[in-house]
């Protein structure tokens, strides 16, 4: 999977890459050649006191050592530009495939494992990447020209290696086999992590409302401590990797260099030859310990590698059309016709066959008891999912047929929960027509009576907006949402409950300022709250996902009975009347 994920991504870098593999084969051979010549130092000029020899050997060993030196540097430059490339092409790719995710994608994996997986886990294969692309071509190089070469110095010593360098690669694989699961354990953890300090920070207002610090700090507590398990564990596997390595090398140097002694007192080998060994025997050393440092990263990677490809290979539900309409040529009418829809693994569907049309010009209203599918209904409008029966049709045509940017275009959603971006006013009110003058900003404003805590705001439109919103109450950020959606100009308005945070009064001034503003689009409105609806054109009730009546206030109350207990609930029959 780690190799697919990475592998796939190269292509572009073709060329940086074969440099790379260029100047790691150019550093290997510079190092091979160390020992020799400083073999060719110690037995041609040094043990017969040539100066010379030594002198120009010196020269020669320094100049290969500054060429092996500069051809490292410039593969780990270029091979950490193209892992910082893969890491941000595949940071690129998953955030495009998440924004193509529908709720029920989303709800499916959970907003802190994206955010994990598109951060944590991308720097895992990239730092993997990058060591691959400095260590994997070095490696194994130094590691079999080392032994080439301490064959031709001496083959009887070279035997020695074939029994020691199995015998580290079998203990090392052994490790790497059991950390694997551990670090798959150690990113789900740190998913869990992520999602208590998510919930914690964007619920801090609740948490302190009904005192719960406490019980948040252990729960994160827990949390944490599972992962610091987790990590000591596999913590404990690395730390036995090197000493393992350790103890097999110096076994293996004290055992060539006792038989090395031997064959050099019966004149049988060479002193520079031996030391030229050695010197062999420390380049296939450190080239094993490239590799172990690799496999230390590598089953951590594969890991992440997984989680990411998992992201990657996941279809959305809502699926682009293969020839999108582009444009639409009559009003801005909505048509739902039978619509169904059922979450996936749920046991009862939450739509069953809810028929709906709203006209231009006239307003629509649905009202239902909680968990009904009123959000659900809306939701299939703009895509957030599709219906999984039934048809939904705006201006004549499938919703998913069309465009995205024409549907986005078309139909105006403020949702039962609006949402704000970090920024200043301005930019979250031009989010959908980025075009937008100030004038036709103070406008939207205005018509959702949201331009007098604007201007008493320093800024102005440049006052800055946090991140949620969470620096307005809960009414000026529902109006700041309105406003964004007036902003847009859309065919239909589709408002989610987006009135329940105001007061009658801003709510009767806002809804008349709608209804002139909106006369000639589609407006749906969703509502708890029956003195926002009750003027509409037509109100459907919904009833555990059904449409059970549909009609006027007056003809709703004289013949619905789950209309007229949802009005006597909030008003008297008098005020009902």
């Amino acid at each position: 999977m780690l190799l697919r994920l990475v592998a796939g991504r190269l292509r572009p870098h073709r060329r940086t890459l074969a440099l790379v593999v260029l100047l790691q084969l150019l550093q290997s051979l510079a190092s091979l050649t160390l020992p020799t010549l400083n073999a060719d130092v110690i037995d041609n000029g040094v043990l017969r006191g040539d100066s010379a020899h030594v002198l120009s050997g010196g020269g020669l060993m320094a100049a290969v050592t500054l060429l092996q030196a500069a051809a490292a540097a410039a593969a780990t430059y270029f091979g950490a530009r193209i892992a910082m490339g893969i890491g941000r092409d595949l940071r690129a790719t998953a955030f495009r495939r998440v924004q193509d995710f529908s709720a029920r994608e989303m709800s499916r994996f959970g907003t802190a494992s994206l955010i994990t997986r598109t951060t944590n886990d991308v720097q895992q294969v990239q730092t993997f990447t990058v060591l691959v692309l400095t260590m994997l071509v070095a490696a194994p190089l130094m590691c079999v020209g080392g032994i080439v070469m301490a064959f031709q110095q001496d083959t009887p010593l070279a035997l020695l290696l074939l029994l020691f360098v199995p015998l580290i690669g079998g203990a090392v694989g052994a490790v790497v086999l059991r950390m694997r699961p551990l670090f798959r354990g150690m990113q789900e953890r740190v998913d869990r992590v992520n999602r208590i300090m998510r919930e914690q920070i964007t619920g801090i207002r609740v948490v302190r409302a009904f005192v719960r610090d406490r019980h948040e700090q252990r729960r994160f507590a827990a949390a944490n401590d599972e992962l610091f398990a987790v990590g000591l564990r596999s913590g404990r596997l690395q730390a036995l990797m090197f000493p393992i390595v350790l103890i097999i090398w110096e076994l293996a140097t004290i055992g060539i260099i006792w038989v090395g002694a031997h064959r050099l007192d019966s004149g049988a080998l060479q002193a520079g030859s031996l030391i030229a060994f050695l010197g062999y025997l420390l380049q296939i050393f450190m080239s094993v310990m490239m590799v172990l440092f690799l496999l230390m990263h590598m089953p951590r990677a594969e890991v992440s590698a997984e989680r990411i490809q998992e992201i990657l290979d996941t279809r959305p539900s809502v699926a682009p059309p293969l020839a999108p309409v582009r444009a639409l040529h009559g009003p801005g009418r909505l048509d739902i016709t039978g619509a169904d829809f059922s979450y996936p693994g749920a046991e009862e569907p939450v739509l069953r066959g809810v028929d709906l049309t709203a006209l231009p010009g006239r307003t629509t209203a649905v009202i239902g008891s909680t968990g009904s599918g009123k959000s659900t209904l809306l939701g299939l409008v703009p895509r957030l999912f599709d219906a999984t029966g039934g048809e939904v049709r705006v201006g004549g045509v499938d919703v998913r047929a069309m465009d995205r940017t024409l549907l986005a275009r078309t139909v105006g959603l403020v949702p039962q929960k609006p949402y704000l971006f970090s920024g200043t006013v301005a930019t979250n009110l031009r989010y959908g027509r980025p075009e937008a003058s100030d004038a036709e900003l103070w406008h939207a404003l205005e018509v959702a009576q949201a331009a007098d805590f604007v201007r008493a705001l320093p800024e102005g439109l440049d006052a800055p907006v946090a991140q949620g919103g969470t620096n307005l109450s809960g009414g000026q950020r529902q109006r700041l949402a309105i406003a964004r959606v007036l902003v847009a100009r859309p065919r239909v308005y589709l408002f989610d409950d987006s009135f329940s945070a105001l007061d009658h009064t801003t709510d009767a001034r806002l809804r008349e300022a709608l209804a002139r503003e909106t006369a000639q689009a589609t407006v749906v409105i969703v509502a708890q709250r029956v003195s926002t609806i009750r003027g509409a054109d037509r109100i459907v009730v919904l009833d555990q996902g059904r449409a059970v009546g549909s009609g006027t206030h007056e003809e709703l109350m004289r013949d619905n009975p789950t209309y007229r207990e949802i009005v006597l609930s909030q008003l008297t029959e008098e005020e009902a009347a």
